[in-house]
């Protein structure tokens, strides 16, 4: 039980910027960055239950990009702590946004609280949503609204799907 809590609330001893490398890199592009569907699990700093999801990270750039695998690294990294949801959203934005210095960041978290589900009010089929909205994705109904869309597609990347033969164009019979 004790390496399983250590390993749990391992966040407290993760330094940032061993965590981000160096992996900030100076690049002309200045569209949405998005890192989405980011699994992640923490326990709920009340009730010392687990809390688990998906995480939505987004953010535009404006000299500089954060390397795409860091995003889930530093989800990891506050999500292994003891932990309330809205905190959690909120500090993944903000060293984002410290880090790089975007011209908008945004964090949506969708997440399962046991503490919701196995006491309590016993609701096994709610889940909370939190959001973090800075910059562009604050000042902007458009952007937002970009960002909120693009984060409800799935399988939005071509070859995720499974394909039949037929479904090829370079397949045929012949």
């Amino acid at each position: 039980m004790e390496k399983a809590y250590k390993f749990l609330t391992s966040g407290y001893d993760a330094d940032i910027d061993q965590v981000l490398n160096n992996a900030l890199f100076t690049v002309d592009y200045s569209e949405m960055v998005i890192v989405k569907d980011i699994d992640f699990y923490s326990l709920c700093e009340h009730h010392l239950l687990p809390f688990f999801g998906k995480c939505h990270v987004a953010y535009i750039p404006s000299t500089k990009v954060i390397g795409l695998s860091k995003i889930p690294r530093l989800v990891d990294v506050f999500a292994r702590r003891l932990q309330v949801q809205e905190r959690l959203t909120n500090q993944i934005a903000d060293v984002i946004r410290d880090k790089i210095a975007p011209l908008g960041v945004a964090v949506v978290m969708e997440a399962t609280h046991l503490c919701m589900s196995m006491r309590g009010v016993e609701k096994q089929n709610s889940f909370a949503v939190t959001s973090a909205m800075h910059g562009a994705f604050r000042t902007s109904s458009r952007t937002r609204m970009e960002f909120l869309e693009l984060i409800k597609l799935r399988n939005a990347v071509p070859g995720l799907k499974e394909r039949s033969a037929a479904g090829y164009a370079c397949v045929g019979d012949d």
